[in-house]
């Protein structure tokens, strides 16, 4: 077959300029696509030749080879996979965005071929294309395995034709010589092609080889450099990538010391993990893991610039550093590696993030990370708690943005409590174990710290009863209680919002008693004090909460609690204008006194002052700043010097 010029049957330029312009935002990725569809050869022609044992031609020393040509200017990566005849060549590369491989996969298909199938890595139409980012004409030289047929060489410019014609070529497989725009020469420094290859072809399981040449000085027979014999240059076949992938192993072949330096690798942490995961999926979406827990929360674990996700690669092919969505944001502390098998590749490996088997994945992941920690919960609580007080905090962003797992995460959680001793955790299934039998509500309370919230008068009632209460002092804590409002079919109430009532029936009935008789006792005071203080708060009332303290501020069932509040303005997020409860103690001795003072002079200056010492009273219990502390001092001190005088 003489030369004969061709156009390409598909709007080539087009395609051409969206693979060179817009495809891909890293060039060096023409040499991974490049490798991986050379890898892909191989394996072709190691599978057939299972049927086949002529394809080998005596040669089944598998490698990749690149060959860098400065004085040329050629970059020339050589295969000795399955090669491709004429036919083939206009098929697969003629027409952009067919894929040889895909085609082979689908005959195996039709074919009902075994299930030990080669894992092809990708489209070789369009990666192919992507040497045209790098090189202003592409040079291509094949020949089928087993062929008697004289080989194939295939040339273009990217302008939109190519040239085609056979050739003689004494060994099967391919290949591809790019002549490099001027621009891109530094592609044949050995630096630049061991960095890629690094990068993106590391544990592509055949070899990738480039010879390497080096200056030494001759040395004597016992090995002493000769001086003054000057140097020599020596060139030897060097590989330059590792092949291990380590996550493609079984288990029992890893060695912990292994896993802990392939943690070093992709954490750059050098603590140990607190766990490793390493494990294989099958079924809907096929891949392999191998991820880590780490021991201690990185320092930027909240910064909303964290990078996160993780390293993806395709049949041993790196994709990506950091693929955020194999990983829900409440697991970005988690480390590791990804391997899919079955990933389509179609178009650019950097859209893959859209792919709908990466929801796949990340389901796989998700649930795999929580059935571990959750074994770990049961098995060694210690070494739990450890991990839970440094990635509790946003292992509980799960609980309201992941509803499909939420009953998993619900088990998962720990809090300190009324119950526990400082630095101590009990579970929601430890908590719902030990309530009274007169208990129905799972309650808690949330705020900055244990200590602010052990002094809140809110609980007052509940250790008189004996009642556990749940403190909640993450600022995620208030979303999530939104999202979990009830567990084991028990709902969780805030002991600061809502009406409250611990009592039995008969103390339902007695306490109602006394309430209507200190409603009566008190209605004329109590509407004054709302009246004065009806611009703070929504209300005046007695409380079920109160034993000891005079006053304390409770908010609507739904409403914004202090706590809320703050975290809002914490944000700078605005906060809607909101009026708590001002809850009143019926027994306490302050109202037998305010009583007393507002039936010998209603309109007595003293009544206004001590109405505002209530609710700044309330204020200060729940955390929250007084509007006027002077004043607030100020009415404080005359009342100290008051009592002093008598």
């Amino acid at each position: 077959m003489s030369k004969t010029t061709k156009q390409f049957q598909t709007e080539v330029q087009q395609l051409l300029d969206l693979v060179i312009h817009s495809l891909y935002s890293n060039r060096d990725i023409f040499l991974r696509e490049l490798i991986s569809n050379a890898s892909d050869a191989i394996d072709k022609v190691r599978f057939e030749s299972h049927s086949n044992e002529a394809l080998l031609e005596g040669n089944s020393d598998w490698k990749i080879k690149i060959v860098p040509d400065k004085d040329a200017g050629t970059l020339t990566i050589r295969d000795n996979g399955i090669g491709m005849g004429i036919a083939e060549v206009e098929e697969n590369i003629g027409t952009i965005a067919r894929s040889g491989t895909k085609a082979f996969m689908q005959s195996l298909k039709d074919k009902a071929a075994s299930t030990d199938n080669p894992e092809l890595i990708g489209q070789f139409g369009v990666g192919f294309y992507a040497s045209f980012m790098v090189a202003d004409k592409v040079t291509l030289y094949t020949r089928t395995a087993g062929s008697v047929e004289a080989g194939c060489c295939w040339e273009s410019t990217g302008d939109g034709s190519y040239t085609i014609e056979e050739c003689r070529r004494e060994q099967r497989g391919t290949e591809i010589v790019l002549h490099l725009k001027e621009e891109f020469k530094d592609y044949l420094d050995e630096w630049r092609i061991r960095s890629i290859v690094k990068k993106y072809s590391d544990y592509i399981q055949y070899p990738v080889v480039m010879d390497i040449t080096r200056s030494e000085t001759p040395k004597d027979v016992d090995g002493k450099e000769i001086e003054g014999a000057g140097t020599i240059d020596k060139t030897v076949e060097e590989t330059l990538n590792s092949m291990k992938a380590i996550w493609a192993r079984p288990k029992s072949e890893v060695t912990e010391e292994e896993y802990a330096e392939f943690y070093k690798h992709v954490s750059h942490d050098f603590e140990p993990p607190f766990k490793t995961i390493h494990f294989s999926a099958e079924g809907t979406s096929e891949f392999k893991a191998l991820v880590y827990l780490p021991a201690r929360k990185p320092f930027d674990m909240f910064m909303a610039d964290r990078k996160k996700g993780l390293q993806l690669y395709v049949k041993r092919v790196f994709i990506t550093d950091k693929c955020e969505e194999l990983i829900p944001d409440y697991l970005r502390f988690v480390k590791g590696v990804v391997d899919s098998s079955d990933l389509p590749l179609n178009v650019s490996r950097e859209i893959l993030q859209e792919d709908v088997q990466i929801k796949r994945i990340q389901k796989g992941l998700v649930s795999k990370i929580l059935s571990t920690l959750g074994e770990v919960k049961e098995k060694s609580l210690d070494d739990y708690v450890t991990f839970w007080k440094e990635f509790g905090q946003v292992i509980k962003e799960g609980v309201h943005f992941d509803f499909a797992n939420k009953e998993k995460l619900q088990e998962l959680l720990l809090f300190e409590s009324t119950a526990t001793e400082s630095g101590a955790f009990v579970s929601l299934k430890e908590y719902c174990g030990r309530m009274p039998e007169a208990q129905k509500d799972i309650y808690y309370i949330t705020g900055t710290s244990r200590d602010a919230l052990e002094q809140s008068p809110h609980l007052e009632a509940f250790r008189a009863k004996g009642y556990e209460v749940l403190f909640l002092t993450d600022p995620v804590d208030e979303w999530v209680v939104q999202a979990m409002t009830e567990y084991d079919g028990k709902p969780l109430k805030a002991v600061d919002r809502g009406d409250i009532s611990l009592d039995s029936e008969e103390e339902k009935q007695e306490k109602e008693k006394k309430r209507e008789e200190a409603k009566k006792e008190f209605a004329d005071l109590i509407s004054f004090i709302g009246d004065h203080l009806k611009d703070k708060v929504k209300e005046v009332r007695f409380s079920n909460r109160l034993t000891d303290s005079a006053c304390c501020l409770v908010a609507d069932e739904y409403g914004m609690n202090a706590n809320m509040e703050r975290i809002m303005k914490a944000l700078n997020q605005a906060v809607p204008e909101s009026k708590r409860v001002l809850e009143l103690n019926p027994e306490h001795a302050i109202l037998k006194t305010l009583s007393a003072i507002y039936d010998e002079d209603k309109t007595a200056p003293a009544l206004a002052d001590y109405a505002d010492l209530l609710y700044d009273q309330a204020l200060l219990t729940e955390g929250s700043p007084i509007k006027d502390p002077l004043r607030f001092t100020r009415l404080v001190s005359e009342l100290m010097v008051k009592a002093a005088g008598k």
